[in-house]
C-alpha cells in the first residue's frame, strides 16, 4: 500500500513522499514552547493559540495513525540573489514568482487522499498546508523528507532547499521511514550572509529579524534601524536557502505554474498600484494576502534603499497616504533619497 501511494503521489508530481508517526517528534512541544516564552514568534500570535495541537500532531487528531508528508520542488530556473544586485527593482521570494502554492498542492494532496480512499475505504484523512496548527518541519524531518539546516529550513541530500511540505494524516497504518539526520557539518554560509543577524545560533530563528517575517507577517511600521538591512526584498528573503551548498542537488520543478507571473518588476511601476491595482496584478498569487498597504509599505523601504532619486516622486506621493504605516514609509524613503543626494 505505501509502495503504491509514494508512486501516485510522483505521478501527481510530488518529489518525494515518506511516513511517519504522530508522535514522533516529541521534543516539538518543549521547543515551540520555548521559542514562544522568547517572543522570538514576534506578531505572529497564531503560533501560540493552540499550541497543544501544534507541539503534538496526536492532539490535533487523536485518531490518526500515520501520517504522510509530501514534497513538492519549486525550484528556480535563475539565481536568485541577483536581483539583489538591481535596487531599483523589486526582490521577490522564489516561491512567490507564480501560483500560490496552498492551492495547487492542496489539489495534489486531495488527489492522492482520494486514491487512498479508494483502494482502502474504511479509512479517514486530513490534508494540511500551511494553514492549520501543524509543524511541517519536525514532522518531515521525523520522516525522512530532509532536515532542519543552521537556518531552520528543511533541506534534503536528493532534492536541495526548493520545496514545499504538505501533509496527510490517516486512520491507516503504513509503515514508518527513518527520520533524516543533519548534515550541515561546519558550514556556517546560511547564518553568515543573514542581512539582519535573524538566527541568534545556529538552528535557531528570531523571527523578529527575518525579512521574510517583516515583509509578509509584520503588521504596521518595521524597526527604522531594520529598514536599511531590507534592501530591495519586498516579500520574503531568499538568501539563506539560495546560498545552502546543497543545492548543487536540487531537482528541477515539474510545475511550471510556480514561476513566470511576477519576475522582478521595477519599483517605481510598483508604487503606483492603488487597491485594485494591487489585487489586479496579483491574483492568484501568495502576495495577495498581505494587502496592498503591507505591500507598498515594503515597495517604499525599497525606494527609500534604492539610492536613486528618479524614485522620490512615487515615495512623495504616498506621504500622505490613508494608512499610517505606508505614509511613514513613504516620508522614510523620501528623506532617505534626500540624504544621499
Amino acid at each position: 500500500m505505501k509502495a503504491a501511494l509514494a508512486a501516485e503521489a510522483k505521478a501527481l508530481g510530488f518529489a518525494a513522499m515518506r511516513v511517519t508517526r504522530p508522535d514522533a517528534v516529541p521534543e516539538a512541544a518543549r521547543r515551540l514552547a520555548a521559542f514562544l516564552h522568547a517572543g522570538r514568534h514576534g506578531q505572529m500570535g497564531w503560533m501560540a493559540e493552540r499550541a497543544g495541537w501544534r507541539g503534538d500532531p496526536a492532539a490535533l487528531w487523536p485518531e490518526a495513525r500515520s501520517i504522510l508528508m509530501l514534497a513538492d520542488l519549486y525550484t528556480p530556473d535563475h539565481d536568485p540573489l541577483e536581483v539583489l544586485t538591481r535596487p531599483g527593482h523589486a526582490a521577490i521570494s522564489v516561491y512567490a514568482h507564480g501560483r500560490d502554492y496552498h492551492d495547487l498542492v492542496k489539489k495534489r494532496l486531495k488527489q492522492l487522499g482520494r486514491r487512498l480512499l479508494a483502494q482502502v475505504p474504511e479509512a479517514q484523512i486530513k490534508v494540511f498546508v500551511d494553514t492549520a496548527p501543524v509543524m511541517e518541519k519536525p514532522l518531515a524531518e521525523a520522516a525522512g523528507l530532509g532536515w532542519q539546516g543552521k537556518h531552520t529550513n528543511l533541506l534534503s541530500r536528493d532534492l536541495g532547499s526548493w520545496f514545499f511540505l504538505g501533509a496527510i494524516f490517516t486512520t491507516l497504518e503504513l509503515p514508518v521511514d527513518r527520520p533524516e539526520v543533519e548534515h550541515c557539518g561546519s558550514c556556517r554560509a546560511c547564518l553568515d550572509i543573514c542581512p539582519t543577524d535573524a538566527f541568534p545560533a545556529p538552528f535557531q530563528l528570531d523571527a523578529r529579524r527575518c525579512i521574510s517575517y517583516l515583509t509578509i507577517e509584520h503588521r504596521g511600521p518595521v524597526d527604522p534601524a531594520l529598514r536599511p538591512l531590507m534592501g530591495n526584498r519586498i516579500y520574503g528573503c531568499d538568501d539563506c536557502l539560495a546560498v545552502c551548498p546543497w543545492n548543487k542537488f536540487a531537482v528541477a520543478s515539474r510545475e511550471m505554474r510556480y514561476r513566470g507571473l511576477v519576475g522582478a518588476p521595477g519599483l517605481g511601476d510598483l508604487a503606483g498600484l492603488d487597491d485594485a491595482g494591487f489585487r489586479a496584478r496579483f491574483a492568484g498569487s501568495p502576495i495577495k494576502r498581505i494587502g496592498r498597504d503591507r505591500f507598498q509599505r515594503n515597495v517604499l523601504y525599497a525606494i527609500g534603499n534604492s539610492g536613486d532619486p528618479r524614485l522620490r516622486a512615487a515615495a512623495q506621493a504616498l506621504a500622505d497616504d490613508p494608512d499610517e504605516a505606508v505614509a511613514d514609509a513613504a516620508r522614510w524613503a523620501v528623506a532617505r533619497l534626500d540624504a544621499a543626494v
